[in-house]
């Protein structure tokens, strides 16, 4: 039984007549960039989101760009962030010329630790990125409070987590702003790249959509020197129709999550943990293991899909070497690296199916 991390095609299946439509839509328009899907879904999103403004930007990077660009932020100033995530987290950071500082992460969330957060604020600090990793949401509103204390920005990172939620409150609705990733992978994706920035503040939405289109609002006359980071008309359509099943599709994650708790709970390995207040919406299914070496080669036999998320923490990394950070300077972190292990969770994953991974799963344990 093949069974894939995710798949995209069972999905496009479901929705498939609807989807084309919405493309032949776009063509015979003859309007690609710039045009009514994308403006339509900026109001979609805004909404689902509950913010009052929504950007949308060529990728998620570009959104964590802009955003920190368009906040004034850059070289001298420092930016505090997770290093257990996805490297454009922090790589935007040094993009516009800032420094990344790293806060260890909670290890039953792998959050931002929040009790570490306020001790690595410095006059140099400009702003917070909060990750929502794997669709489990951080206490942003805690984060809000520190930074309103220390005059800075706070931009969730929310890449992960659109339609996560923290006591009633959806992801990207607490922070200045934040940004999202519609990569075709995300519980939203596009058939190509796409991103989002959302935000109540109308100035800030401004600058971006001056920023995302070469520094300009008036064409041909630039203020500032931007990107070209605009989302095409073909996947702001694609984008459309897929909203509309995001709830669903979310609430199908969560039932499949469920399920793995249940069939795995009596196991030696460490779950996904859950903050009570929040409602995740399970992005990936991260299981923890000091055997995960095993469970990996075990997996690959029976041709069940897994992927290690993230095998070497940002602060490892070759590309922030200068930092000066050192193996055990954030050890939660970096155990978590060693173990965790993401296995196949999304809504067309069938009972049987699931109950054939933790089969595998459980034979690694009981020495079949």
């Amino acid at each position: 039984m093949k069974i894939p991390l995710l798949d995209l095609k069972a999905q496009y299946l479901t929705i498939k007549d609807e989807i084309n439509q919405a493309i032949t839509d776009v063509l015979d328009s003859s309007v690609y960039i710039l045009g009514p899907q994308m403006k339509a879904l900026e109001k979609e999103i805004a909404a689902f989101c509950g913010t009052e403004e929504a950007v949308a930007v060529a990728n998620g990077t570009d959104a964590l760009v802009l955003t920190l660009r368009a906040f004034g932020i850059g070289p001298g100033d420092e930016v505090i962030t997770t290093p257990f995530t996805f490297f454009a987290s922090a790589e935007t950071i040094a993009q516009v010329g800032a420094t990344p500082v790293f806060v260890d992460i909670d290890p039953v969330t792998l959050n931002m630790d929040l009790t570490q957060l306020e001790k690595k604020i410095t006059s140099r600090t400009k702003a917070i990125i909060p990750v929502h990793i794997f669709g489990q949401m951080l206490d942003v509103e805690r984060v809000m409070e520190i930074a309103a204390r220390h005059d800075l920005k706070v931009i969730e990172d929310a890449a992960q987590a659109i339609g996560a939620e923290y006591k009633s409150k959806k992801a990207g609705s607490i922070g200045h702003a934040a940004t999202f990733s519609f990569f075709p992978t995300k519980n939203l994706g596009a058939y190509g790249d796409a991103g989002m920035i959302v935000t109540n503040d109308k100035h800030l939405a401004s600058e971006l959509r001056m920023l995302r289109f070469h520094g300009c609002q008036v064409k041909y006359y630039h203020d500032k020197i931007g990107y070209n980071s605009r989302l095409d008309e073909l996947q702001a359509a694609i984008l459309r129709v897929k909203l509309r099943y995001l709830n669903g599709w979310n609430d199908s994650r969560r039932e499949k999550a469920a399920v793995y708790d249940e069939l795995l709970v009596q196991l030696p390995l460490t779950l996904p943990g859950r903050d009570p207040a929040g409602t995740p919406i399970y992005h990936l299914y991260v299981l923890r293991s000091d055997r995960r070496r095993e469970l990996m080669e075990a997996l690959k036999q029976a041709d069940i899909a897994c992927a290690i998320y993230y095998p070497v923490p940002l602060h490892l990394q070759k590309a922030f070497h200068d930092l000066g950070y050192k193996e055990g300077s954030f050890p939660i972190t970096e155990k978590a690296c060693t173990e965790a292990l993401a296995i196949p969770c999304y809504p067309e994953l069938s009972r049987t199916e699931q109950e054939e991974i933790v089969r595998v799963i459980e034979g690694v344990y009981r020495g079949k």
